[in-house]
């Protein structure tokens, strides 16, 4: 073979293997990933079977992190917007959506997945035994009788503490809402970080056993606390109620954004939202998803709601600046 020919050949099978390596590299490029991360708050419950389920109806492998309540899970996206950790969200609620899309971390909306109320609870078994009657409203927690005996989380650092601060403030007033909390700090008032710490450790009606009998929860909390005998040891306060709604999105940078598409499609089918009043405790947003019958009996949606209609998000850094210098 002659030098020019064997050149040649050289030539045109490195071209060749530049072809192929392009071509690989761009059908890599376009072939969509198969795992898909969601992050969500810690209360999200999804169980190994239904992971199962979503990867045999879509085709993605799900991973799971879990970021703490709403307002911590908000905070985290935005300190990693620059280099996303996850495809896809649960959990943003209507007291931090404002600042999730102000922010940029979603791509496109935020989609509603299921509602609840935040209301105040209360343990009827304790306060009989303290000879103590329920209270009814916001107000009842001023007075003597019910010193010592409320535990709410703090609105700095838990969607359901912000859902409480905006509904006080609503009920009484921007001249008031202060006067209020500054009684109830001075009727013992207990404050923590977190729900479940309110709930499950401080809370004398619930697995924890603590010392309060009146916790700052959900409406559908009492269906949690049905003895054996099918009655409910806790009751909800019907006044000063906040309608929360929790969403899902996909994130802006996501990697999978297709899956993560598929993820809110599986949040929103009929399996996944029957699930939320037995798991979460939730309302599912579907409106003709079954309830379960225990439901009917043990708790109901707030007659009248509180706060939820106001503008958080342009309000809330005002509000916190108030309320933290009232507990400092």
């Amino acid at each position: 073979m002659q030098l020019a020919s064997r050149k040649n050949v050289i030539i045109s099978a490195t071209a060749m293997a530049l072809v192929l390596i392009g071509a690989s590299v761009y059908h890599s490029a376009n072939v969509a990933p198969k795992d898909v991360t969601l992050i969500t708050h810690d209360s999200f419950v999804m169980t190994k079977s239904q992971i199962a389920d979503f990867a045999k109806v879509s085709g993605f492998n799900l991973k799971l992190i879990k970021a703490g309540d709403a307002g911590a899970l908000t905070n985290r996206l935005i300190l990693t917007k620059s280099a996303p950790i996850a495809d896809v969200v649960f959990g943003i609620d209507n007291t931090f959506s404002g600042r999730a899309t102000d922010a940029g971390i979603i791509e496109g909306k935020l989609t509603p997945t299921d509602f609840g109320d935040v209301c105040l609870n209360y343990d009827q078994e304790r306060l009989a035994q303290r000879g103590i009657a329920p209270p009814t409203t916001l107000a009842d927690l001023l007075k003597p009788a019910y010193r010592n005996l409320t535990v709410v989380e703090n609105p700095n650092t838990s969607s359901t503490g912000l859902s409480f601060l905006a509904a006080t403030i609503d009920k009484f007033g921007p001249n008031g809402w202060q006067n209020y909390w500054k009684q109830l700090k001075s009727n013992g008032l207990k404050v923590v970080d977190g729900w479940e710490t309110a709930y499950y450790i401080d809370f004398s009606g619930s697995s924890g056993r603590g010392d309060y009998p009146i916790v700052l929860s959900y409406a559908s909390s009492p269906a949690d606390e049905v003895n054996a005998r099918g009655i409910s040891r806790t009751a909800i306060i019907n006044d000063g109620c906040f309608r929360q709604t929790e969403y899902a999105g996909v994130l802006a940078g996501a990697k999978n954004p297709k899956g993560a598409q598929a993820v809110i499609n599986y949040l929103l089918s009929p399996t996944f939202q029957a699930t939320f009043p037995t798991a979460m405790y939730m309302y599912p947003y579907v409106s003709d998803t079954m309830i379960p019958a225990s439901w009917s009996k043990n708790t109901s949606i707030a007659s009248r709601t509180f706060g939820d209609h106001l503008d958080i998000n342009t309000n809330r850094k005002t509000w916190l600046k108030a309320w933290s210098a009232i507990f400092e």
